[in-house]
């Protein structure tokens, strides 16, 4: 950061001098903050302009004059002992820190995982009680979005931690900070900025976006509409009219008869579900499909209500029985469970219809097979999982784009959290981030693959301070695991992940083994901070220690077998449970993959099927929830899901 004016050491002979001006300064200085030792230090703030600053920090002080914006800043050398201190800052006023320490400081950030509260994770009540850290300290980043980058935070400031107040710290920021503190015996900053269901293009800002061909029209939208938002907000509300009326044309053109009861689907073609269908010859399709199955109704069902279960669709569905609607839902994850009302129930034949429609990425009906089943109370249940008939409808490339409300439309606009959580921080100097994001990019693994690099690249250039570390969470396992291997957006943005550890200075928190198939939001988050905790002593602090589970490297086809090769075995590869080596698939030329055989040979996996005579390719743990996958290295660490496949 270039200085505001120019700085110079002043004596205190020059006090009498000073206008009597008010000095606002950031919220990220209060009481109790922690400033990163053995760099420079930071100090800046606002006042009127023309007005002389005094700022004293152990023993130093500085002097110099508002610019024309009413800005100052301040470079101060570094602190090496951890203190405490205080910082004095003079002008018309006198505003005094007090109990500063000098130490480690962190950025946590993300979406909802890292969001989540100590209180939250396992074993609340135990942890709370033994969070006895007074050099672990926490500052919460108010929630704030913005179409421009932000001068200051929202914050009520700095917190010592203790059984206290260490309930609303970040959990995974939390038990990092412990493992930090515990092994390194130095002060540990945590500056928490989180939203959850956020996407990392929000934390990302507009100059970076433009870079990426995907982005540049949003954040040109942006800028444009943010110089006048009233007017916006009226153009945007006359396109959404007549957009509303055109898709509503596009895509009910010759598409009603097709819930009806009566209708005839003997001509659509079968598919088997659940599946997404990018693993059926429908391929790579984002639009409309519709899925029909007929059920008989017993005659004890009749006059009574019935629940239809279908398992989380991909993204959106309107769900018909006997032609009626009985449930629509816009999220790609929510299990569908619709409620037939009494008096829909008959005997006989159900005709159930589903309009599916996927807006990229993955697409289809993609939960487990026991999720997909009729049920009445003291009724066997009606399994639905196996082949319906399917057609496709409306393309998305076909229909008329939506128009987007991007400057005022909340947390998940492009650039809104840079701008109001991340910009109001670069001053600040920090030691490195950790971050926790990646489920509400599920969908758009390919695009995480640059968009997630952009943002850390980004981030280092904002802050000007070289390649900080950045140490980010692998999404862990979640939803049902699948019975037999298929796609899944989860393995693919998880791939996007771990491409980009080419990046210097950074490192993964692999947590495959740790997630919950029903909660997105897994409670061992104690496990999740250690993991990180590894990367950070280990890349940052020089210590000597296994700090990741085996990554894979090459792979080299011998005969009917393909013999796999990592790096960080550490202390040697094992099967964690002792049991056979899970979720490794292979395929031939074909591209079906089949569960594997599959076992260590030093430090190589040799994986096989008696049915693939000439492999090409192997997968591990590639799947939304790969419950049970087990392959380690000694040191404890379960190894990074991978596929030596490109598509």
């Amino acid at each position: 950061m270039k200085p505001l004016f120019s700085m110079f050491i002043s004596s205190l002979i020059f006090l009498p001098t000073i206008c009597m001006a008010e000095v606002r300064m950031p919220r990220m200085f209060s009481d109790n903050m922690v400033i990163q030792r053995d760099q420079p230090i930071r100090v800046w703030g606002w006042a009127d302009k023309g007005s002389t600053v005094i700022v004293e920090l152990n023993g130093i002080v500085t002097s110099g004059t508002v610019n024309e914006q009413g800005q100052w800043a301040f470079k101060l050398p570094p602190l090496r002992d951890k203190g405490p201190y205080e910082l004095v800052v003079r002008q018309g006023n006198t505003v005094t820190f007090k109990n500063i320490l000098a130490g480690e400081v962190w950025l946590c950030s993300g979406q909802s995982n890292m969001e989540w509260l100590v209180r939250n994770s396992n074993n609340p009540e135990e942890e709370i009680k033994s969070a006895n850290f007074p050099e672990i300290r926490h500052i919460l980043v108010g929630k704030k979005v913005s179409t421009s980058p932000l001068e200051d935070i929202e914050s009520t400031g700095w917190q010592v931690c203790s059984p206290e107040t260490a309930g609303s710290f970040t959990a995974v920021g939390y038990y990092f900070a412990r493992n930090l503190h515990q092994e390194l015996n130095v002060p540990i900053g945590l500056i928490h900025s989180s939203w959850g269901g956020t996407i990392c293009e929000a934390w990302t800002s507009g100059s970076a976006l433009k870079q990426l061909p995907d982005f540049k029209p949003v954040v040109e939208q942006i800028e444009a509409q943010s110089k006048n938002l009233e007017a916006a907000r009226k153009t945007y509300d006359q396109q959404l009219q007549a957009w509303q009326a055109a898709y509503h044309k596009a895509v009910n053109t010759g598409a009603p008869p097709w819930h009806e009861a009566g209708f005839d689907d003997t001509p659509w073609k079968a598919m088997r579900l659940p599946g997404l269908w990018e693993s059926t010859e429908m391929g790579n399709y984002d639009g409309f499909a519709w899925f029909r199955r007929t059920v008989n109704i017993p005659e004890g069902w009749a006059g009574k209500e019935a629940t239809l279960s279908l398992g989380p669709i991909d993204d959106n569905d309107w769900t018909y029985a006997n032609g009626v609607q009985v449930g629509h839902t816009a999220n790609y994850i929510a299990k569908r469970n619709y409620k037939i009302p009494a008096n829909q129930v008959k005997a006989g034949a159900l005709k159930i219809a589903v309009r599916v429609q996927d807006t990229g990425g993955a697409g289809g009906i993609w939960g487990a097979p026991g999720e997909m089943k009729l049920t009445q109370a003291g009724q066997p249940d009606i399994p639905l999982s196996g082949d319906w008939k399917y057609r496709i409808s409306d393309a998305m490339k076909n229909l008329p784009p939506k128009p987007e409300p991007v400057a005022f439309s909340g947390p998940n606009t492009a650039t809104a959290l840079y701008n109001g959580m991340i910009a109001p921080l670069i001053s600040y100097r920090i030691q490195g981030a950790i971050w926790y994001q990646g489920e509400s990019n599920a969908s758009r693994g390919r695009q995480y693959r640059t968009l997630f690099p952009t943002m850390i690249n980004d981030w280092r250039a904002r802050w000007k301070q070289g390649d900080f570390p950045f140490y980010f969470v692998q999404l862990a396992n979640f939803m049902e695991p699948k019975q037999e291997p298929a796609e899944s957006p989860w393995a693919e943005l998880r791939e996007a992940q771990l491409m980009t550890l080419s990046l210097p200075n950074t490192g993964q928190a692999v947590a495959i083994d740790i997630g919950d198939a029903k909660d997105i939001h897994p409670r061992n988050k104690q496990e999740v901070g250690r993991r990180l905790a590894l990367n950070a002593l280990a890349k940052t602090y020089g210590k000597s220690m296994v700090f990741s589970g085996p990554q894979y490297r090459e792979m080299k086809i011998e005969g009917n077998k393909i013999k796999l090769t990592f790096d960080h075995v550490g202390s040697g590869l094992i099967a964690q449970d002792g049991e056979p080596l899970k979720y490794f698939s292979i395929a031939g030329a074909d591209k079906k993959f089949r569960w594997a055989d599959a076992k260590i040979d030093g430090a190589q996996v040799v994986v096989s099927h008696a049915e693939v005579k000439e492999p090409k390719a192997v997968r591990y743990a590639w799947a939304d929830n790969p419950e049970g996958a087990n392959l380690y290295n000694k040191d404890g660490l379960p190894a990074t899901p991978f596929r030596t496949d490109s598509e």
